[in-house]
């Protein structure tokens, strides 16, 4: 809807509408900061953030569950892309979280009134537009909400290709989930945002540290050791409940590549961030390397393909536990290598 044909827009909402500019991304968070960066001035693609705030990352938590099952990460936690672009790159965000949903509500439209642009956590499965087979529980969904018709929030959510609507109510249980990442009405929006990057200081700088923090992290289930970890607690699979092991199999490949864009695809966005580096570099090795990560994502997909294949099998005992966790481990391989080779960077 025209904001100029609606009784209920304001004037700041209007001309916050007419400049703000939606476009579609393959993440979530990363592409909320590319475009809240964007309309603050500052043009950086989605895999210059992603690449920028360190955001590659693997983590195997067993103790965290997500539906009874262990939480697995392929990227920093929610809003580590957010911290890790301040951080690396000097950005001043304003980060507001609330006890009471009333209160972030509030908050929220005296924002919108003043003509700000707004991120949000939510979770995904009380977003009503979102369809059915994607409402899941996942508190880690950001969004941006850039204003206000009637009851309806006007929202540009990244991972689609066109703004969406969204009800007062909805959106407030949304904001206001509980649960493992509760949200608790997160909002964020660009208080200072530089007018000038160093790159050629600031990417080898960074990408050092992430290859670094993925190859010699103490703890034993992030980075390579994590990907190692589950490849071993793949293998044992073998000797639990034949139930419990296929939905710990489903577990994974859902994790890895439908939410919060997975394993290969952030392999991909990483690829994306090392060949643009390069490019502005003008670095064979960092060329070089997002080749050999394109191939790591590669293989995260072909490792997914083969769970998915094996859990089909309607018999017990067909599914083969060691040669899934040896490919697990060959991906682990193929990934350290890289990191490796950015390391000489």
């Amino acid at each position: 809807m025209n904001c100029a044909a609606s009784p209920h827009c304001s004037h700041e909402t209007m001309s916050n509408q007419e400049a703000f500019q939606h476009d579609h991304f393959a993440h979530c968070e990363s592409g909320v900061m590319s475009l809240l960066l964007r309309h603050h001035g500052l043009k950086l693609s989605e895999a210059m953030v992603f690449g920028l705030s360190g955001g590659l990352m693997f983590a195997y938590i067993p103790f965290v569950k997500l539906g009874g099952l262990p939480l697995i990460a392929y990227r920093t936690m929610p809003r580590g892309i957010i911290k890790g672009l301040q951080k690396n790159l000097g950005i001043k965000m304003k980060m507001h979280k609330f006890s009471k949903p009333e209160k972030g509500t509030r908050k929220l439209n005296q924002l919108l009134a003043q003509g700000e642009i707004v991120g949000a956590q939510t979770s995904v499965f009380w977003l009503p537009y979102f369809p059915p087979e994607m409402q899941f529980h996942f508190n880690g969904h950001n969004l941006i909400i850039y204003g206000k018709e009637g009851d309806d929030y006007l929202i540009s959510d990244p991972v689609f290709e066109t703004v969406m609507r969204c009800e007062t109510s909805a959106l407030q249980k949304a904001r206001f989930v509980k649960g493992v990442m509760a949200p608790k009405g997160l909002l964020y929006y660009p208080e200072s945002v530089p007018e000038e990057i160093s790159y050629e200081t600031i990417l080898p700088k960074v990408i050092r540290k992430n290859a670094k923090t993925m190859l010699k992290t103490p703890v034993p289930i992030a980075g390579i050791r994590g990907i190692k970890a589950l490849a071993r607690t793949i293998k044992k699979l073998e000797k639990k409940d034949p139930r419990h092991s296929r939905l710990f199999l489903g577990h994974i490949v859902r994790m890895q590549e439908e939410i919060g864009t997975g394993g290969a695809g952030f392999r991909f966005i990483y690829a994306s961030f090392l060949q643009e580096a390069g490019n502005m570099l003008n670095n064979p090795l960092l060329l070089e390397s997002s080749d050999r990560m394109t191939d790591v994502g590669d293989q995260w997909r072909d490792f997914a393909l083969m769970i998915a294949k094996s859990i089909r099998k309607k018999q017990k005992g067909e599914i083969d536990f060691t040669a899934i966790g040896n490919s697990l481990e060959s991906v682990a391989a193929a990934e350290t290598q890289v990191y490796k080779h950015l390391m000489q960077l």
